[in-house]
């Protein structure tokens, strides 16, 4: 139980950084705001990334809070993290300004809790409430 509620509240922590990357990208930039400062960074496809990115991390961090499709959240925000990672903040080190320390983290702790979520989750009250097969 003790490990339920520790992954509970990583992916609490976690899904809540990603949440609000994701509402920012729409309350203060925008989806072309966003694309314009990916295209400035260098990012390809900057406005279907900007939409990737901001849908991801809205939806991923609330599904990740929720423990809903664990795996499949996990691997998405890894690769938004894993693209920002190598596009944006590789060149800039891994501390200091623009630095990668942040996507780094926030991009395995999403891979590792998406597979190690816990029992506290959406997904395993689904399994539960599914009939046995024959």
């Amino acid at each position: 139980m003790v490990r339920d509620v520790a992954a509970l509240i990583g992916r609490i922590g976690v899904g809540v950084v990603f949440f609000a990357h994701g509402w920012q990208k729409i309350t203060e930039w925008g989806i072309d705001g966003t694309a314009q400062a990916f295209q400035g960074m260098g990012v390809p496809l900057p406005t279907l990334a900007a939409w990737y990115a901001t849908l991801v991390e809205l939806a991923g961090g609330a599904l990740l809070i929720a423990g809903a499709a664990l795996p499949i959240v996990g691997i998405l925000l890894a690769l938004d993290m894993f693209g920002a990672l190598v596009i944006v903040h590789l060149p800039n080190g891994l501390l200091g300004q623009g630095g990668y320390e942040l996507v780094l983290v926030l991009g395995v702790a999403a891979l590792a809790l998406g597979f190690n979520g816990g029992a506290l989750t959406v997904d395993r009250l689904i399994r539960r409430r599914q009939p046995a097969e024959a």
